[in-house]
């Protein structure tokens, strides 16, 4: 087992954390593609000077265009979807959504990796999608009608960040994770900036405090560039179908920090819920690796 892969990836998942609290907040003054772009160019401009330092970005013409495809689905069309659908529903319910994402994972990558669905990862996943449901109590979440169209966006940005993560895992067999965030930055501005731009026009800003300008720049240094980055690590060293489980510890810590900073209380199902997610990730980690093309 990789588990600097293991490490990177809970890492990934450990920042996003508080991602949708932090996101939540400034939506209220920033429209969603607005924020989203700069939440590129802020990863962008922060990781660059790693990138020349490690010598630039040399892809080819080819490599050029798969890599830029790939930061299109990722973030052009799954973070579109994850903002506009924090906008419109419920942190709660952008968490619990968006957990789907490792059962996705499993399945883009049977398709595309040739990953093979051990009966030993499925039962990881559904150790730790237990664990999911345990910590996070849909009890919590809205999924009344008023909120289809948020909750409808956040099984998009499920579905496609997964099928981003395999596609990540396939570009990455023979370049550098680190330009590769770079350009799939990239990738996603294409979409996000005209979009920016008619928001700008119909909606505006709204006054930016202090905490909004912190909550920015957490979304587009933390979350993003750095993020970003340990993410596709992840996905670059370990099969995806094990990578994705570390996604699991995203409610994790977004439960912990709550306890720490706001005071709420831990229970024992949460407690008993996070032993889940951690037998599940364990299980996975003891496999085999599968054949994959």
């Amino acid at each position: 087992m990789d588990w600097f892969g293991l490490f990177a990836g809970l890492s990934a998942a450990a920042i996003w954390g508080g991602m949708y609290v932090a996101s939540k907040a400034v939506l209220d003054v920033v429209p969603p593609f607005t924020l989203l772009t700069l939440r590129l160019l802020l990863g962008i401009f922060s990781l660059l000077p790693f990138v020349w330092r490690a010598g630039g970005i040399r892809f080819t013409r080819q490599q050029w265009k798969q890599v830029l495809g790939v930061g299109v689905v990722g973030y052009g069309v799954s973070l579109g979807f994850q903002f506009v659908g924090t906008k419109l529903s419920t942190a709660a319910n952008g968490a619990l959504v968006t957990s789907a994402t490792p059962a996705f994972v499993l399945l883009w990558a049977a398709w595309i990796l040739g990953e093979r669905i051990t009966r030993r990862r499925l039962l990881a996943l559904g150790l730790a999608t237990l664990g999911v449901i345990i910590v996070l109590d849909p009890r919590s979440a809205h999924l009344s009608t008023g909120l289809f169209w948020g909750n409808l966006s956040l099984v998009m940005a499920a579905l496609t960040w997964a099928l981003y993560s395999v596609l990540i895992r396939k570009v990455t067999r023979g370049l550098d994770v680190l330009p590769v965030s770079v350009v799939t930055f990239l990738g996603g501005l294409p979409l996000t900036i005209p979009a920016a731009g008619l928001e700008m026009n119909t909606l505006g800003l709204g006054t930016l405090s202090w905490g909004a300008v912190l909550s920015i720049l957490y979304v587009g240094v933390i979350s993003t560039a750095l993020a970003m980055y340990l993410w596709n690590t992840a996905f670059a060293r370990l099969e995806a179908g094990v990578a994705s489980l570390t996604f699991f510890a995203q409610p994790v810590v977004g439960a912990g920090l709550g306890a720490l900073l706001l005071n709420e209380h831990l229970t024992p199902l949460f407690l008993f819920g996070g032993l889940l997610i951690g037998l599940g990730l364990v299980l996975a980690a003891q496999g085999k690796p599968s054949n994959s093309n």
